[in-house]
Protein backbone atom coordinates (compact mmCIF):
# COMPACT_ATOMS: atom_id res chain seq x y z
CA UNK A 1 0.00 0.00 0.00
CA UNK A 2 2.78 2.56 0.91
CA UNK A 3 4.55 1.56 -2.37
CA UNK A 4 1.02 2.93 -4.32
CA UNK A 5 0.38 5.81 -1.79
CA UNK A 6 4.14 7.07 -3.07
CA UNK A 7 3.22 6.35 -6.57
CA UNK A 8 -0.03 8.53 -5.91
CA UNK A 9 2.28 11.30 -4.54
CA UNK A 10 4.82 11.52 -7.42
CA UNK A 11 2.06 11.36 -10.18
CA UNK A 12 -0.90 13.03 -8.91
CA UNK A 13 -0.26 14.82 -5.11
CA UNK A 14 3.08 16.95 -6.00
CA UNK A 15 1.77 18.09 -9.63
CA UNK A 16 -1.56 19.30 -8.11
CA UNK A 17 0.34 21.09 -5.04
CA UNK A 18 3.00 22.59 -7.70
CA UNK A 19 0.51 24.09 -9.87
CA UNK A 20 -1.44 25.46 -6.68
CA UNK A 21 1.37 26.93 -4.92
CA UNK A 22 1.99 28.66 -8.11
CA UNK A 23 -1.30 30.12 -8.39
CA UNK A 24 -1.93 30.94 -5.02
CA UNK A 25 1.41 32.94 -4.50
CA UNK A 26 0.87 34.80 -7.84
CA UNK A 27 -2.95 35.79 -6.42
CA UNK A 28 -1.06 37.26 -3.29
CA UNK A 29 1.58 39.00 -5.05
CA UNK A 30 -1.51 40.62 -7.43
CA UNK A 31 -4.00 40.74 -4.58
CA UNK A 32 -1.69 42.13 -2.06
CA UNK A 33 -0.24 44.63 -4.83
CA UNK A 34 -3.83 45.89 -5.53
CA UNK A 35 -3.71 47.13 -1.87
CA UNK A 36 -5.94 44.14 -0.32
CA UNK A 37 -2.99 41.92 0.82
CA UNK A 38 -5.31 41.49 4.39
CA UNK A 39 -7.29 39.38 2.45
CA UNK A 40 -5.62 37.84 -0.23
CA UNK A 41 -2.71 37.30 2.34
CA UNK A 42 -4.89 35.04 4.39
CA UNK A 43 -7.90 33.68 2.74
CA UNK A 44 -6.31 31.33 -0.65
CA UNK A 45 -3.46 29.86 2.15
CA UNK A 46 -6.33 28.71 3.86
CA UNK A 47 -7.50 27.02 0.37
CA UNK A 48 -4.06 25.60 -0.28
CA UNK A 49 -2.56 24.46 2.94
CA UNK A 50 -6.11 22.55 3.18
CA UNK A 51 -5.36 20.56 -0.38
CA UNK A 52 -1.68 19.64 0.91
CA UNK A 53 -3.96 17.93 3.73
CA UNK A 54 -6.68 16.61 1.42
CA UNK A 55 -4.01 15.41 -0.89
CA UNK A 56 -2.33 13.53 1.33
CA UNK A 57 -4.89 11.97 3.30
CA UNK A 58 -4.44 13.75 6.75
CA UNK A 59 -7.11 14.46 8.33
CA UNK A 60 -7.26 17.81 11.18
CA UNK A 61 -9.59 18.39 14.15
CA UNK A 62 -9.74 21.29 16.09
CA UNK A 63 -10.54 22.25 19.72
CA UNK A 64 -10.81 25.46 21.78
CA UNK A 65 -11.78 27.46 19.11
CA UNK A 66 -14.29 29.63 21.22
CA UNK A 67 -11.12 30.64 23.28
CA UNK A 68 -10.38 33.09 20.52
CA UNK A 69 -12.24 36.43 19.61
CA UNK A 70 -11.46 37.16 15.52
CA UNK A 71 -11.59 41.50 16.39
CA UNK A 72 -8.70 40.70 19.13
CA UNK A 73 -5.28 41.03 18.03
CA UNK A 74 -3.03 37.98 19.82
CA UNK A 75 0.52 36.33 19.69
CA UNK A 76 -0.18 32.56 19.16
CA UNK A 77 2.46 30.18 19.87
CA UNK A 78 2.67 26.83 19.00
CA UNK A 79 5.05 23.75 19.03
CA UNK A 80 7.14 22.63 15.88
CA UNK A 81 6.61 19.47 14.76
CA UNK A 82 6.61 19.39 11.24
CA UNK A 83 6.11 21.19 8.00
CA UNK A 84 2.65 19.90 8.47
CA UNK A 85 2.24 22.28 11.11
CA UNK A 86 2.07 25.61 8.89
CA UNK A 87 -1.01 23.98 6.74
CA UNK A 88 -2.55 23.20 10.15
CA UNK A 89 -2.34 26.38 11.29
CA UNK A 90 -2.95 28.20 8.33
CA UNK A 91 -6.09 26.02 6.67
CA UNK A 92 -7.95 25.41 10.53
CA UNK A 93 -6.81 27.78 13.26
CA UNK A 94 -9.97 30.27 11.95
CA UNK A 95 -8.24 33.20 12.83
CA UNK A 96 -6.22 35.81 10.36
CA UNK A 97 -2.93 36.12 10.84
CA UNK A 98 1.02 36.99 9.81
CA UNK A 99 4.19 34.54 10.27
CA UNK A 100 7.10 35.43 12.21
CA UNK A 101 9.65 33.44 10.08
CA UNK A 102 13.42 33.93 9.30
CA UNK A 103 15.02 35.44 6.96
CA UNK A 104 15.70 32.58 4.31
CA UNK A 105 12.48 31.37 3.46
CA UNK A 106 12.24 34.83 1.73
CA UNK A 107 14.32 33.37 -0.76
CA UNK A 108 12.30 30.48 -1.51
CA UNK A 109 10.79 30.70 -5.12
CA UNK A 110 7.20 32.33 -5.24
CA UNK A 111 6.50 31.74 -1.79
CA UNK A 112 8.82 34.36 -0.56
CA UNK A 113 7.69 36.23 -2.81
CA UNK A 114 3.97 36.01 -1.85
CA UNK A 115 5.27 36.18 2.14
CA UNK A 116 7.02 39.43 1.20
CA UNK A 117 3.86 41.03 -0.47
CA UNK A 118 1.26 39.63 2.43
CA UNK A 119 3.43 41.39 4.97
CA UNK A 120 5.01 38.58 7.13
CA UNK A 121 7.38 39.35 9.26
CA UNK A 122 11.08 38.54 8.14
CA UNK A 123 12.98 37.84 11.67
CA UNK A 124 16.10 40.07 11.51
CA UNK A 125 18.29 40.01 14.36
CA UNK A 126 21.79 41.01 12.40
CA UNK A 127 22.19 44.65 14.46
CA UNK A 128 20.20 46.15 16.97
CA UNK A 129 18.54 49.26 14.36
CA UNK A 130 17.49 45.79 12.33
CA UNK A 131 15.76 44.36 15.30
CA UNK A 132 13.84 47.81 15.53
CA UNK A 133 12.69 47.69 12.05
CA UNK A 134 11.48 43.91 12.92
CA UNK A 135 9.43 45.58 15.74
CA UNK A 136 8.34 48.35 14.12
CA UNK A 137 7.10 46.28 11.66
CA UNK A 138 5.32 44.08 13.96
CA UNK A 139 3.49 46.41 15.71
CA UNK A 140 1.82 47.73 12.22
CA UNK A 141 0.87 44.72 11.50
CA UNK A 142 -0.56 43.68 14.67
CA UNK A 143 -3.52 45.66 14.65
CA UNK A 144 -7.91 45.35 13.61
CA UNK A 145 -7.99 41.76 14.78
CA UNK A 146 -4.99 41.02 12.88
CA UNK A 147 -2.42 38.76 14.46
CA UNK A 148 0.82 36.51 14.80
CA UNK A 149 1.63 33.33 14.83
CA UNK A 150 5.19 32.20 16.15
CA UNK A 151 6.89 28.61 16.60
CA UNK A 152 8.96 29.88 19.69
CA UNK A 153 11.34 26.36 19.22
CA UNK A 154 12.42 28.19 16.16
CA UNK A 155 12.73 24.58 14.50
CA UNK A 156 11.37 21.86 13.91
CA UNK A 157 12.11 19.04 16.40
CA UNK A 158 14.31 16.13 15.57
CA UNK A 159 12.79 13.85 17.61
CA UNK A 160 9.23 14.66 18.50
CA UNK A 161 10.09 16.67 21.75
CA UNK A 162 9.62 20.06 22.17
CA UNK A 163 12.82 21.91 22.17
CA UNK A 164 13.78 24.94 24.33
CA UNK A 165 11.59 28.09 23.91
CA UNK A 166 12.79 31.54 22.28
CA UNK A 167 12.22 34.88 23.94
CA UNK A 168 11.37 36.52 20.73
CA UNK A 169 7.77 36.37 20.75
CA UNK A 170 7.02 36.92 24.28
CA UNK A 171 8.89 40.18 24.02
CA UNK A 172 6.51 41.23 21.09
CA UNK A 173 3.36 40.38 23.42
CA UNK A 174 4.88 42.01 26.36
CA UNK A 175 6.05 45.32 24.43
CA UNK A 176 2.31 45.86 22.90
CA UNK A 177 0.37 44.06 25.64
CA UNK A 178 -1.11 41.28 23.45
CA UNK A 179 -2.81 38.47 25.23
CA UNK A 180 -0.45 34.79 24.35
CA UNK A 181 -2.23 31.89 23.20
CA UNK A 182 -0.61 28.92 23.28
CA UNK A 183 -1.37 26.10 19.91
CA UNK A 184 -0.50 22.37 20.56
CA UNK A 185 -0.53 20.29 17.74
CA UNK A 186 -0.12 16.93 17.85
CA UNK A 187 0.29 13.97 15.46
CA UNK A 188 2.20 16.72 12.77
CA UNK A 189 5.63 14.67 13.90
CA UNK A 190 4.21 11.35 12.91
CA UNK A 191 3.44 13.03 9.46
CA UNK A 192 6.09 14.34 8.64
CA UNK A 193 9.30 14.90 10.99
CA UNK A 194 11.94 17.10 9.51
CA UNK A 195 14.28 14.13 8.48
CA UNK A 196 11.77 12.62 5.70
CA UNK A 197 10.57 14.52 2.36
CA UNK A 198 7.16 12.70 1.68
CA UNK A 199 3.54 12.62 4.28
CA UNK A 200 2.01 9.63 5.18
CA UNK A 201 -1.73 9.71 5.76
CA UNK A 202 -2.35 10.71 9.52
CA UNK A 203 -4.58 12.57 12.05
CA UNK A 204 -3.21 15.95 13.15
CA UNK A 205 -5.12 17.58 16.12
CA UNK A 206 -5.16 21.33 16.90
CA UNK A 207 -6.02 22.37 20.01
CA UNK A 208 -6.45 26.20 20.79
CA UNK A 209 -5.63 27.01 24.58
CA UNK A 210 -7.25 30.19 26.50
CA UNK A 211 -5.16 33.13 25.91
CA UNK A 212 -2.32 34.49 28.81
CA UNK A 213 -2.60 38.02 29.72
CA UNK A 214 0.98 40.10 30.35
CA UNK A 215 0.64 41.69 33.51
CA UNK A 216 0.20 45.53 33.20
CA UNK A 217 4.10 45.96 34.65
CA UNK A 218 5.38 44.04 31.63
CA UNK A 219 7.98 42.07 33.56
CA UNK A 220 6.36 38.56 33.16
CA UNK A 221 8.28 36.98 30.25
CA UNK A 222 9.35 33.83 31.53
CA UNK A 223 5.82 33.89 33.49
CA UNK A 224 4.75 33.72 29.75
CA UNK A 225 6.70 31.34 28.46
CA UNK A 226 6.35 28.84 31.40
CA UNK A 227 2.51 28.94 31.20
CA UNK A 228 2.58 28.80 27.50
CA UNK A 229 5.09 25.84 27.42
CA UNK A 230 2.79 23.82 30.04
CA UNK A 231 -0.33 24.47 28.09
CA UNK A 232 1.16 23.37 25.20
CA UNK A 233 2.52 20.28 26.47
CA UNK A 234 -0.62 19.19 28.53
CA UNK A 235 -2.64 18.21 24.93
CA UNK A 236 0.40 16.25 23.62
Amino acid sequence: MLILYRIYQVLVMCPIILVATIITAVLTVIGSALGFGRWWGYYPEIIWSRLFCWLAFVRVTVSGRENIDPAVSYVFVANHQGAYDIFTIYGYLGHNFRWMMKQSLRKIPFVGWACQWAHQIFVDNSSPSATRKTMQKAEKVLSGGMSLVVFPEGARTWNGEMRQFKKGAYRLAVEFNLPVVPLTIDGAFAVLPRFKKLPVPGHIHLTIHKPIFPSADGHDLGRLMEESRSAIASAL
